[in-house]
């Protein structure tokens, strides 16, 4: 019986190891590349602050997150970024094609769901981000790109790659 346990936790170990690094490989190929001086370029967010992301993320570290009103996974990622705005995180989020400023707006407050969002109407943002899978969330420090990852996160990995990268 105990070595059919240990072959069993090999076996699992294993597992483990192989998806974890498949989704390190996976990470790295479909990771954003930000465009030259898009760190300094003004945004503006729905509720009409002018906002840089160099600006933002010069002290600690900034959680950019792409996600899109259309997208399947974001609606399990996102009530956790809203979750981090309350508790003070630095977070910005950039909706992608997901419409007019006033419908993006409403989608949110049908969801009862308030984070920061620059408006990505045409999708050019995102294109010169080279987004390519929503969600996606790419941590900025001192306006450089430190991490990131696609699709779903939980509220706990977010949080840890905002204190990773802030050590």
């Amino acid at each position: 019986m105990t070595s059919k346990l240990r072959r069993w936790g090999r076996e699992v170990l294993v597992i483990a190891l192989i998806v974890i690094t498949i989704v390190i490989l996976m990470d790295g190929w479909r990771a954003p590349k930000m465009p030259a001086s898009f760190d300094s370029t003004p945004l503006h967010t729905l509720d009409g602050q002018t906002i840089t992301l160099n600006a933002l993320s010069e002290e600690r570290p900034l959680l950019l997150y792409f996600w899109a009103s259309w997208c399947g996974v974001c609606r399990y990622t996102t009530p956790s970024i809203a979750r981090l705005v309350e508790e003070q995180s630095n977070v910005m989020s950039i909706a992608l094609r997901s419409g007019e400023p006033q419908e993006v707006a409403r989608w949110l407050a049908q969801k009862k769901i308030t984070i920061p969002v620059v408006n990505d109407a045409s999708g050019e943002l995102s294109r010169n981000w080279q987004i390519g899978v929503t969600p996606t969330l790419v941590v900025l420090y001192k306006g450089e790109v430190v991490s990131s990852t696609t699709g779903w996160t939980s509220y706990w990995g977010m949080k840890f790659r905002l204190w990773w990268a802030g050590i």
